[in-house]
């Protein structure tokens, strides 16, 4: 089903189409769907401050190179959203540090969702984040959440330490959290999801797709 590209600062323009159709993704999803309207702008693009030369983007795509899914990384280094809009959801103390990523954007196309149990697209990005994570050496990620996620993270058989209290929004309670990073958990989720081997895949082992095609 989906391939995961790992798109950053130095290959951005290999994936140009794509990073513009995952920001329309995001605000289809975030904004029209579920009504996030903090993150609603004149145009149908959903970007935020943390959208920088430094994010990383795992991107799923179609057999015809159309994003389906995707998720974003950010180094706890520079502007994050746990460390300069939440701090209070880790007591004032974020973690910080080069082998620290946050992690958010997590999101799966309508068309790829299943009702009443996972997607295999939400597993295969996921392993994907744990799979670029390890490849990065990022020891440990970081995130901001809806109040659920800790728990269905653990039963994916990953490490999850809750940072703070929660904190009520006006459409949900979020709560941040500490995620580690490890071989151990990338198996688990694989086995939860069915999945065989690596889901990431090198720009130049890709085949030409419609919108790198249209870029030549």
């Amino acid at each position: 089903m989906g391939r995961i590209v790992v798109v950053d600062w130095s290959n951005r323009r290999l994936f140009q189409r794509q990073l513009e159709r995952h920001f329309r993704l995001r605000h289809e999803i975030y904004v029209a769907e579920r009504k996030w309207q903090a993150l609603a702008r004149p145009i149908d693009i959903e970007m935020d401050a943390f959208d920088t030369e430094h994010a990383i983007y795992l991107l799923a795509l179609d057999s015809s190179g159309d994003v389906i899914g995707g998720s974003r990384l950010v180094p706890t280094t520079r502007p994050h959203l746990l460390g300069d809009v939440f701090p209070q959801l880790a007591n004032g103390s974020p973690p910080r540090a080069p082998d620290i990523h946050e992690w958010t954007r997590f999101f799966v196309a309508f068309p790829y969702r299943t009702a009443g149990k996972p997607a295999r697209l939400a597993g295969e990005v996921l392993c994907g984040l744990l799979e670029a994570s390890l490849q990065l050496g990022t020891r440990q990620i970081s995130v901001v959440c809806e109040a659920f996620w800790p728990e269905r993270l653990r039963s994916l058989g990953w490490s999850v330490a809750i940072l703070g209290e929660r904190l009520q929004l006006d459409d949900c309670e979020i709560v941040a959290a500490l995620i580690e990073v490890t071989q151990t958990a990338l198996d688990a989720t694989r086995r939860s999801y069915g999945i065989e081997g690596s889901v990431l895949h090198m720009a130049g082992a890709l085949p030409p797709t419609r919108a790198t095609d249209a870029e030549q």
